[in-house]
C-alpha cells in the first residue's frame, strides 16, 4: 500500500478526491490536514471531520492549519462550492474532533517519522506546505513524492492567467516550487478533461448511501451533460498516486508569478529545460476512461463499506 498524507480544503472536489482515497485498496491514508481555501478554515476543517466519519476512515487524524494566504487577503470559492463548501449537502455532525497541534507541525513530524515512505498530496492552496518547507527544509528529502492539484501551463480558471489554488496563495506556491524537490503538477490542462457525464452520474446513483453525497455535490458543482459536465479536479492528483500510468508527465521549470497586476498566481511553465534542473513534472495528458474506471471501482468499494 502507498502511504498518503492529504492536505486539502474541502470543498466539493476535495470530498470526491477523499472518497477515492478512502475506497482504494492501494492507499493507506495516514493523515488529513486542512487549509483555508474553497471556504474558510473552520468550514474546511468541519467538512474534513464530517467526511472522515461518513467515509468511516477510523482514527485518521484531521489537523487544521493555515487560515489564509501568507501575504495578502487570499481568495475564496464559496460561489462554486456553496456557503459551507459541500454544495448544500449536510452530513451528520462528527462525534470526534481535530488532532492536537497545527498542520505544519503534523506534516513535518509525519514525514520525519517515515522518510521516503509517504507521498504528500496537496489539493488546496499551498500555505501549509510552504510554511512546513520554511520551518524544516528537509521535508523535501523525506517525502516520497509531492503531488499538487494546481496550476496550468495554458490557462487559468480564477483569472485568465491563474488557477484557483495557486492564485489563493501565490507567495506560498512560489516557495514550494523553489524548495528543491520535484513537484508533480496536476493542473487544469488535464483535470478539465476529468468531467462528470450523465453516464458517470448514473453509475454514481447506484452507490447507495455514498450516492447521497457524491451525486448532489457533483450536480451542484456544474451542469452534467451527456458530453461532459463539471471537472472534479482534485481526484486526478490522488488517482496519480494510485496509478502513475494514468498521466503523461513532462519535465519543466515552473516559476510562480507573485507580483503581476493581471497575472499573479500564474504558473509560468517552460518545457525547454536546456540543461537546467527541472523543478516540476507537469501533467499534459490524462487517460480519462481509465481514470473513471479507477474512480468508480473505488467508489463501489467505499459504498459497500459504509452501507
Amino acid at each position: 500500500m502507498k502511504k498518503l498524507l492529504l492536505d486539502c480544503d474541502p470543498g466539493i472536489d476535495d470530498a470526491l478526491a477523499l472518497a477515492l482515497a478512502a475506497g482504494s485498496p492501494e492507499i493507506d491514508l495516514v493523515g488529513i490536514t486542512t487549509v483555508g481555501g474553497n471556504v474558510s478554515l473552520d468550514l474546511t476543517t468541519a467538512n474534513a471531520l464530517s467526511l472522515r466519519e461518513f467515509y468511516r476512515l477510523g482514527d485518521v487524524p484531521v489537523t487544521p492549519g493555515s487560515a489564509g494566504a501568507l501575504l495578502g487577503a487570499g481568495v475564496r470559492a464559496d460561489s462554486i462550492h456553496g456557503a459551507t463548501g459541500l454544495g448544500g449537502v449536510t452530513l451528520p455532525a462528527p462525534t470526534r474532533g481535530v488532532a492536537d497541534g497545527h498542520a505544519v507541525d503534523y506534516i513535518i513530524e509525519t514525514l520525519r517519522s517515515a522518510p521516503g515512505e509517504i507521498t504528500l498530496v496537496a489539493v488546496g492552496p499551498l500555505s501549509n506546505i510552504a510554511l512546513a518547507v520554511r520551518r524544516e527544509p528537509r521535508i523535501v528529502e523525506w517525502a516520497r513524492d509531492f503531488v499538487i492539484m494546481g496550476g496550468s501551463y495554458t490557462r487559468g480558471n480564477h483569472t485568465p492567467a491563474a488557477e484557483f489554488n495557486i492564485k489563493a496563495d501565490p507567495a506560498a506556491a512560489s516557495i514550494v516550487f523553489d524548495a528543491g524537490w520535484e513537484v508533480t503538477m496536476v493542473g487544469l490542462d488535464v483535470t478539465l478533461t476529468a468531467v462528470v457525464t450523465e453516464s458517470i452520474l448514473d453509475q454514481m446513483r447506484s452507490l447507495g448511501r455514498l450516492a447521497d453525497l457524491v451525486v448532489p455535490i457533483s450536480q451542484f458543482y456544474g451542469v452534467v451533460k451527456a458530453d461532459g459536465g463539471p471537472a472534479i479536479h482534485d481526484a486526478v492528483a490522488v488517482a496519480h498516486v494510485i496509478d502513475p500510468t494514468l498521466l503523461t508527465l513532462v519535465p519543466a521549470v515552473v516559476n510562480v508569478e507573485t507580483a503581476g497586476t493581471y497575472t499573479a498566481g500564474m504558473t509560468v511553465t517552460d518545457f525547454k529545460v536546456d540543461g537546467r534542473v527541472p523543478n516540476a513534472a507537469v501533467a499534459v495528458d490524462l487517460d480519462v476512461d481509465r481514470f473513471w474506471k479507477l474512480m468508480l471501482e473505488s467508489y463501489e468499494r467505499l459504498a459497500a463499506r459504509i452501507a
